[in-house]
């Protein structure tokens, strides 16, 4: 999966994944009105609210960048009518040929590793297999060590998909545990160094391993050294745009051909519409705009 990432980048010329992280504040006013009137102010509506909004998101989108990057918990928080839609909005995207970031965050160990594993490497039951998520990567948190990540990297290798380690996020109190310095390095670093270390039993073809990293465009110089201390680990880099990281913060994240990074925007695409009241409920008009946008910015 991480060849056929870097491929969808380089075929496009955009190492731009697009956030998929909808809110009721997000919705225009006449897909709300329409569907509360169909269906109440309910879980089912808001979940066919949400699917409606990314199905003009990703249809505006998907001739330009190579993926999506859904927000489990954005979908989590309606119950089982909004991972309907996280799910219907995976599928739709895999059909029109996007890539999927499932932006899961999931960390634990044993068996419980194995059972979260599944969004990638499927459910077995008694030898009939499922992909019930249809996710190509999804992000997961280190903070339970190697007995926390092992499940997963199983299952990418085994299914050929990808994990993007949380290494250096980009909030800003990121810095209470990561920035912590031990034995004269900081937290962050550490943690590059395991990422760098259990990738080496993943790589690609391409000269990346499918055990990437999260490394956050709010900060720059930590990007830079991260990018040193992991030259096999691909990059996914949120906090452009919306966050304040702009694409000259970014130069360092990259390798010196231009590749190693894929650069999330969620709302400075997907609410794009609503900085300008030329687009109206334009939606996938904007965000189509936005998406250009960005592209030249990173460029």
């Amino acid at each position: 999966m991480i060849d056929s990432l870097l491929k969808k980048i380089d075929e496009l010329n955009n190492p731009t994944v697009v956030g998929l992280d909808p809110t009721l504040e997000m919705m225009p006013g006449s897909l709300k009105a329409n569907l509360f009137e169909q269906y109440g102010k309910t879980p089912e509506a808001v979940g066919r609210i949400f699917t409606a909004f990314n199905k003009e998101i990703i249809d505006s989108v998907a001739d330009i960048v190579p993926a999506v990057k859904p927000q489990i918990a954005m979908y989590e928080k309606y119950g089982l009518e909004g991972l309907k839609a996280y799910a219907d909005t995976i599928r739709y995207a895999a059909e029109k040929g996007l890539i999927v970031i499932g932006d899961i965050k999931r960390g634990d160990i044993s068996s419980t590793a194995a059972a979260y594993a599944a969004h990638i490497g499927g459910t077995d039951i008694e030898g009939e297999e499922f992909d019930l998520w249809q996710e190509d990567w999804i992000t997961v948190n280190p903070y339970l060590g190697v007995d926390g990540i092992q499940p997963f990297i199983d299952a990418c290798n085994k299914k050929d998909r990808g994990i993007f380690v949380l290494v250096k996020t980009s909030n800003p109190s990121s810095s209470q545990l990561q920035d912590i310095v031990v034995d004269g390095h900081t937290i962050y670093e550490r943690v590059a160094e395991l990422v760098e270390e259990w990738g080496r039993q993943s790589m690609g073809t391409l000269g990346y391993s499918r055990i990437g990293a999260v490394v956050g465009a709010t900060h720059k110089e930590q990007g830079e050294k991260l990018r040193k201390l992991m030259p096999q680990t691909f990059f996914l880099v949120p906090g452009y745009g919306a966050q304040g990281g702009t694409g000259a913060d970014l130069r360092g994240f990259f390798d010196k051909e231009g590749r190693g990074c894929i650069v999330n925007s969620s709302r400075g695409i997907t609410a794009a519409y609503k900085k300008d009241s030329r687009y109206g409920d334009k939606v996938g008009e904007a965000a189509r705009d936005a998406a250009l946008a960005m592209k030249n910015d990173l460029r």
